[in-house]
């Protein structure tokens, strides 16, 4: 038995967003990220933009002024997704889908959120200093970034690279570029076992249901390892922080 359509769709398929958060995070980030009527809300890294609906949704888009959104990334598949999930709350009018890289974005907005995508900046600093130039004076920035709660293995820091900062250092990094830090919390350790679980769980769910295609093999040895590289390495050992900050 072969499928040719389903393992593409399978890869986010278990997953609410690309992020280790929970509902009730989200809604607490959400809360301090205050946005309000009428707001501009930006997702830089959007993949298919479940939080920016959220967002979209706090600030109502009900009334005289409506809020809006735009969410940018290069992954066409999640931004069909997106599309798709915001037709379906009647929120499409509100909120639009962006084929673009999300270091090339200059249109600022009141709400910025860039979450697990400081790499397309190049790195940490990079991205909260070009952040500043996309949120707009008063506004607020949702800014997710990975931290080492413990140190990791040498294997382990190979694998996410040199530049991953502890706590304290991206706190100071924030600091030092004029941002003032008005909410922090951290990923709790089910919440990264549902990130972690989830991004295996479609393909897993595709593996067992086509377990004779011709790439299962290969599907099955990326998904083993990224297991044991979580269970074995960097559980408990990577962190991520949620920052809501302003300027």
């Amino acid at each position: 038995m072969q499928s040719t359509d389903h393992l593409a769709a399978s890869r986010y398929a278990r997953m609410r967003w690309n992020t280790p958060l929970s509902p009730e995070h989200a809604a607490l980030l959400l809360q301090r990220l205050d946005v309000r009527p009428g707001a501009r809300v930006l997702d830089l890294g959007c993949g298919w933009g479940e939080l920016l609906l959220r967002a979209v949704a706090a600030g109502g888009v009900s009334g005289p002024v409506a809020t809006r959104g735009v969410g940018v990334d290069t992954d066409e598949a999640a931004l069909a997704r997106g599309r798709r999930l915001a037709a379906g709350r009647s929120l499409n009018r509100h909120v639009a889908f962006v084929m673009g890289e999300a270091a090339s974005w200059q249109e600022p907005a009141d709400r910025v959120l860039c979450i697990g995508s400081a790499h397309a900046f190049g790195g940490t600093e990079a991205a909260l200093d070009a952040l500043a130039a996309v949120v707009r004076p008063g506004g607020r920035l949702l800014f997710g970034d990975a931290y080492w709660e413990r140190s990791p293995t040498a294997e382990i820091a190979e694998i996410f690279g040199p530049d991953v900062p502890s706590l304290p250092g991206l706190v100071e990094a924030a600091r030092e570029r004029g941002w003032r830090l008005l909410h922090l919390s951290t990923a709790d350790q089910r919440e990264w076992d549902d990130f972690e679980s989830t991004w295996l769980a479609g393909r897993q769910e595709w593996l067992l249901a086509y377990p004779e295609d011709p790439r299962a093999a290969d599907v099955r040895a990326e998904l083993d390892d990224r297991l044991r590289q979580y269970v074995g390495g960097y559980r408990g050992v990577l962190g991520l922080a949620y920052l809501v900050l302003g300027r």
